[in-house]
């Protein structure tokens, strides 16, 4: 019998889960193939992936090991946030080679679509759905709803999609203390999910928009104070491409005897990272109108 395996780790921050993720891929992960491979490229290591981050919130925070800076976290939230959903192509024409969604889109805009039309992008579709304002409304109505939940994956476009949505559903439940403070409690799953290359940009750019769209926001409409509790993320494919692994001995696994926790991380409390996290964010909202006025 051959099984991929399923991996289990919890961690009180981002970074602490985060490492404890890539490490246990690293030591029990199986070696797979992938659609993307390039010639000579090594085998992937792959895994389901469950991992539980207690604090979200909580530093440290950030991981240094992620391949991009914190500017590159800046622009994702800006991303989650709707910032670059024209940058969708439009479905009936093959020579566009735009996105083929954004997760923003997905989520608030459930349902709708793209299409060119006589050299005109036209949004369109059966039905459109703000999922966004739906599981905020069911949060602040029933904290206790099981039913606050948003998908990505439309049948009918990504079944023979190249690039199909790797996020597919985020859920969530409040649970309120003896004090009246609310904690949100997500799940997050992903189908497929590259742990070196964009997961922690993913799981950072997530409580960003847990934190500052829904909790904030259920804050704002019930006048109670919301916090985020545990979030715990699901990969059905959590993988290292085989072209990255090399990489990945360098920066991190090769690193682990030689250096502490404390010298892998930064902490995002820390005024020189808020400074790095808020200090390119013109230039980041400009360079993203510029590509705007281009799509």
């Amino acid at each position: 019998m051959l099984n991929i395996p399923v991996l289990t780790v919890h961690g009180r921050s981002l970074a602490e889960t985060f490492e404890k993720a890539l490490i246990a891929l690293h030591r029990d992960g199986v070696r797979l193939g992938t659609q993307y491979d390039k010639p000579g490229d090594p085998l992937s290591i792959d895994a389901t992936m469950n991992m539980t981050v207690e604090e979200p919130l909580a530093d440290p925070m950030i991981h240094k090991a992620f391949p991009g800076g914190i500017a590159d976290l800046r622009e994702y939230v800006y991303e989650l946030e709707g910032r670059k959903d024209s940058w969708v192509k439009a479905v009936n024409d093959p020579a566009d080679t735009r996105w083929e969604y954004t997760y923003h889109g997905r989520l608030q805009n459930y349902g709708q679509w793209k299409e060119n039309r006589e050299g005109k992008a036209v949004f369109t579709g059966p039905f459109q759905v703000d999922q966004v304002e739906y599981v905020i409304g069911k949060l602040c109505a029933q904290p206790f709803t099981r039913q606050a939940q948003m998908i990505t994956w439309m049948p009918s476009l990504d079944l023979t999609c190249y690039d199909p949505p790797c996020l597919q559903s985020i859920w969530y439940r409040i649970l309120e203390d003896e004090q009246g403070v609310q904690w949100l409690n997500v799940n997050v799953r992903f189908r497929s999910n590259d742990a070196w290359g964009v997961n922690f940009m993913n799981m950072f750019g997530f409580v960003m928009f847990n934190k500052e769209v829904i909790a904030d926001e259920i804050a704002r409409r019930t006048g109670k104070t919301v916090k985020l509790g545990r979030m715990n993320w699901q990969a059905d494919s959590f993988h290292i491409y085989g072209k990255d692994i090399e990489q990945a001995e360098q920066r991190l696994f090769s690193r682990l005897e030689t250096t502490s926790f404390e010298d892998r991380v930064y902490h995002f409390s820390d005024p020189m990272i808020r400074e790095m996290y808020h200090e390119e964010e013109a230039s980041i909202l400009a360079k993203i109108a510029e590509m705007n006025k281009r799509m």
